[in-house]
């Protein structure tokens, strides 16, 4: 099996006042996730909390990592998730200081002997293989949406007023209808960009591409790529988390 050297950081960044991105790196090596909250003040903490505990909880107890079939593993990732969305859901009903609460949430999970990278919203996922950088997770909000029906163009895309604008988070109708993973067989010197949209804000491909495949301090490649996004004028939390394969 695949060994996973980890690295981490996540910021409040210069623009707001708390943090509302979360993120988990199993020591074990066998998930990561990363989450990026809405909702403003205490609402989005909430929900990207809720979001990584409510998934892990259900990988950790439903999950067999050594011998499942893909199928399986799909649809208990899907359950978990679905579950989480229907629990914030509910929360965001019952509570009006969460009314607008939802989150984003993207994961690399191993298990099986495979690897299953996937999401909900606009965070994003991230490979680098063979000096080849592809985004592994598709975005669900308005632009990518757009960009889908060729309505607008990639560049008017980075620049466009719905950019941040979701149409499948967690917390909303959309949320548990499944994540669509791609699935893969990990291989000697991948490496994953797991981060909330701090960091695409602030940074290119490929510029990221650069960044990511320097060195091989994961920690170093996490703090450098933070550091970028701020640099790039990055007006949210950036969370980045990377993970280099041997």
């Amino acid at each position: 099996m695949a060994r996973v050297h980890v690295g981490s950081l996540s910021i409040t960044g210069n623009f707001r006042s708390n943090n509302e991105d979360r993120f988990i790196v199993d020591p074990d090596g066998r998930f990561f996730l990363v989450a990026d909250g809405m909702g403003g003040q205490s609402a989005g903490e909430q929900a990207s909390e809720m979001a990584i505990e409510l998934i892990v909880d259900k990988l950790e107890t439903q999950l067999d990592f050594d011998n499942t079939a893909h199928d399986t593993v799909i649809e208990t990732i899907d359950q978990a998730v679905a579950f989480a969305n229907t629990e914030i859901v509910t929360l965001a009903q019952l509570e009006p200081r969460f009314h607008n609460m939802g989150t984003t949430v993207v994961f690399v999970i191993a298990a099986g002997g495979r690897f299953y990278a996937g999401g909900i919203g606009d965070s994003r996922v991230y490979r680098l293989r063979n000096g080849e950088f592809e985004q592994l997770t598709t975005d669900h909000s308005l632009t990518q949406a757009l960009l889908d029906a060729q309505t607008i163009s990639p560049e008017e895309a980075v620049t466009h007023r719905y950019r941040n604008v979701l149409y499948r988070y967690l917390g909303s109708k959309e949320g548990g209808e499944g994540t669509s993973p791609a699935v893969f067989e990990p291989a000697d010197g991948d490496r994953f960009l797991l981060c909330s949209d701090g960091v695409t804000d602030g940074v290119d491909d490929l510029t990221l591409t650069g960044l990511l495949s320097a060195g091989d301090d994961p920690q170093q490649i996490a703090e450098t790529i933070v550091e970028a996004a701020v640099e790039g004028g990055s007006k949210d939390n950036i969370t980045a988390v990377i993970l280099r394969l041997e």
